[in-house]
């Protein structure tokens, strides 16, 4: 019998990995296949994907997970696909069936009806989410037969575009705020419509500034050596690639990656980006106040090194 291959070591990886999540599959399953490809020892995405749905999944290595946020309060793209004439007890194909209707509309109709929706609306969340209640998520309740009261939250429908339109399927093209659920959204126009609706497919098409270009699926990945995979990963600054830029000389660098408060000739600003003099010198983010530059979030020395010599460990 031959002996177990010995595992490689963890090792220090930092940067954004644009990952294309199969259908089947949780992000956090996605996520862990990610990070035992690249022995990664820290690794968290940008926003859950349902196991049903596929698309963009921003995996964040290393020094990216300190800038996560941004990707999560961003606003979100998707294709989506409503079965039109049946709606479900989950509001997406794997619920079971509650009730079949006639589709009588026309196009003018669907466009109609996606006006409504285009804007701030009023959402209430699905039973069958990962949302808290008491500790628990909805679809514990859910699974269990129960139904618990949630209150509707407040979300934006930046573009809701028809793609394509065939008899009971119809093809969305929707960019939307955080916290939007998409099959909530399917529901509600299906209602709109008089015929009812579920969500049949979705797949995540942009976060924020990311797309789906460049993407690897996890098959891909499985196929390419270390070297390749490295190749793939973004600087962690691209989840804050929209921030103002803040450049800083070399002394200046020094002091703010030890925390220090900086004196600034730029105005008041919530979020910047800063560098040290070197174009790639990623140190931070930081807020701007009555010209003082106020870290928030620093690189270690040993990541600012590890990002300006990638293969060097860090």
């Amino acid at each position: 019998m031959s002996e177990p291959r010995a595992r490689l070591p963890r090792r220090a990886v930092h940067g954004v990995l644009l990952l294309d999540k199969p259908a089947g599959l949780s992000s956090n399953d996605a996520l862990q296949r990610a990070k035992r490809l690249y022995r990664a020892e820290k690794a968290g995405h940008t926003g859950t994907l349902d196991p049903l749905a596929s698309g963009l999944l921003p995996v964040c290595f290393g020094a990216a997970t300190k800038f996560a946020q941004a990707s999560l309060d961003a606003d979100k793209a998707y294709r989506a696909t409503l079965a039109l004439g049946v709606t479900t007890t989950t509001g997406d194909a794997e619920g079971d069936v509650v009730e079949r209707r006639t589709v009588s509309i026309d196009r003018a109709a669907i466009d109609a009806a996606c006006a409504r929706f285009v804007g701030e609306i009023e959402q209430v969340p699905p039973m069958h989410s990962a949302l808290k209640h008491e500790g628990r998520a909805l679809y514990d309740y859910a699974r269990a037969g129960l139904t618990v009261e949630r209150a509707p939250r407040r979300v934006t429908i930046q573009r809701l575009d028809v793609v394509e339109w065939d008899g009971e399927r119809l093809v969305l093209d929707v960019v939307c705020s955080k916290g939007t659920y998409v099959r909530t959204l399917a529901e509600d126009l299906g209602a709109a419509l008089g015929c009812g609706a579920h969500l049949a497919a979705l797949r995540r098409t942009a976060s924020g500034a990311l797309t789906l270009d460049g993407a690897v699926t996890l098959d891909a990945l499985q196929a390419m050596d270390e070297a390749q995979r490295d190749a793939l990963l973004l600087p962690p600054d691209v989840l804050v690639g929209h921030w103002p830029r803040v450049a800083l000389p070399d002394d200046e660098a020094g002091r703010f990656l030890t925390g220090l408060r900086r004196r600034v000739r730029l105005p008041d600003a919530p979020a910047v980006r800063v560098y040290g003099p070197q174009p790639r010198a990623f140190l931070g983010s930081a807020h701007i106040t009555a010209g003082e530059l106020i870290a928030d979030r620093l690189l270690s020395p040993a990541e600012v090194a590890g990002l300006l010599n990638p293969r060097e460990p860090a």
